[in-house]
């Protein structure tokens, strides 16, 4: 593994954190051990940077997080209708409106939601 450490932003409610989380700890990534560095998505979002990489790499789509209240509140329709620097300003404003959890690996993989397959393929050597 890498000496930097993979940055994970979650949330504490969120099941599919946790799931991520508890993935992640038996694959040997630890705060403890200095392997992960984990951040309430809340508090503490990705940044314009972090967002930016994956807006490039995964596509806007994947980015919001379409069940949670945040984009409801939204809607749809006006989620559609921003610009992408818009739509990346929405998500760096609040943190609720990203799809979780968000990652990104020693190499600047950004990982968005959680698929075991898509994390084990960018962040466990084969």
């Amino acid at each position: 593994m890498s000496t930097t450490p993979l940055r994970v932003y979650s949330y504490p409610a969120c099941s599919t954190c946790r799931k991520a989380l508890h993935w992640l700890a038996q694959q040997g990534f630890s705060v403890e051990a200095g392997t992960l560095e984990l951040l309430d998505i809340t508090r503490t979002p990705p940044s314009d940077e972090e967002l930016q990489l994956a807006f490039e790499q995964l596509g806007r789509k994947r980015l919001f997080n379409t069940s949670g209240q945040s984009y409801r509140a939204l809607g749809a329709a006006a989620v559609a209708a921003l610009s992408d620097d818009q739509a990346l300003a929405a998500l760096a404003a609040d943190g609720k409106l990203i799809k979780r959890p968000f990652a990104i690996s020693a190499d600047g993989t950004p990982l968005v939601g959680f698929k075991s397959e898509e994390w084990q393929a960018a962040l466990v050597a084969p």
